[in-house]
């Protein structure tokens, strides 16, 4: 069996590409951390580092090792944070993922009233898509995950949060699409387009094409809006995306268009079935129930 130890020093190396900077970062002499690299390998029975001149790089069982380490080691983190709480206050760790939206504004002040009583909860974001999230909370990764419009599934618990996000399509403010006040549904599968990755699990996206009798013509995908906002500046395409995550004021050369006839998702906060939640996801489960009401 690999110690949790092990598994972190070898995280550092292939953070660090070097025995000597990951034994200074570690606090531990280089000759023991070169050893323990050797006998995690002898163990695993499979070379995990290529010890080149200027640097080490990780082979592919290395490569799959680090992926698999990351997950044990933030498990473990949280398994633990679980339990580092006294009995006159509640702490601990929540973690959260979700996607990028604007309406979970409200989510953030609450958490921010929690902070304010409960000074010792640290709340842990992670942004990602639909697949990323889910994969976490299957894992034991996160507490809980806000998503639009999830496919549904036997393994969670769901409840519909009162927000929704608007769709449209962000452009080019040269465009002369950027005319108009809205762009109309049956006109996307005729636009280069830049799609957001957890749009095949998304009924209601799928749904903008179901109708129209032509494929959509994608270009390319994003899973987070930042890039996708460089691809449609760079003039790639334009990006299928919810209302509000850029900020296209001023001189900015892009601009958001909303869609007609006007399409909304739902959000929903996701949990596994039967989870035993610490003390500090009850007590943001019980506000965010407040905020629902």
């Amino acid at each position: 069996m690999i110690e949790t130890r092990l598994l972190q020093y070898f995280l550092a190396v292939a953070e660090e590409q070097s025995i000597t900077r990951a034994a200074e970062y570690l606090h531990i002499a280089q000759p023991t951390l070169s050893k323990q690299m050797m006998e995690l390998e002898a163990s695993l029975g499979a070379q995990l580092l290529v010890r080149g001149r200027k640097k080490i790089t990780l082979t592919e069982e290395g490569a799959y090792l680090r992926a698999r380490a990351q997950e044990i080691v933030a498990l473990m983190e949280t398994t633990e944070a679980s339990f580092q709480k006294r009995e006159e206050f509640i702490t601990g760790d929540v973690f959260i993922g979700c996607g990028e939206y604007r309406s979970i504004y409200p989510i953030m002040q609450m958490i921010q009233g929690i902070k304010q009583e409960y000074p010792e909860i640290k709340f842990h974001f992670f942004s990602g898509n639909a697949d990323a999230i889910t994969e976490r909370l299957d894992k034991g990764l996160l507490d809980v995950g806000i998503l639009l419009d999830p496919e549904a599934s036997q393994r969670y618990e769901y409840q519909k949060l009162p927000f929704k996000e608007a769709w449209g399509v962000l452009m080019r403010k040269d465009s002369p699409l950027a005319r108009r006040e809205c762009l109309d549904i049956g006109e996307l599968p005729f636009l280069p387009l830049l799609m957001p990755s957890q749009t095949s699990h998304s009924n209601r996206i799928a749904n903008f094409f179901s109708d129209s009798m032509a494929a959509p013509n994608v270009v390319a995908t994003y899973n987070l809006i930042y890039n996708a906002g460089l691809m449609v500046e760079a003039g790639l395409g334009y990006a299928l995306c919810i209302d509000g995550l850029i900020n296209t004021a001023g001189e900015h050369p892009l601009t958001f268009r909303p869609l007609a006839p006007h399409m909304e998702s739902d959000v929903y906060l996701l949990s596994k079935k039967y989870q035993v939640f610490s003390k500090a996801v009850k007590l943001f489960m019980s506000r965010l129930r407040e905020v629902c009401r």
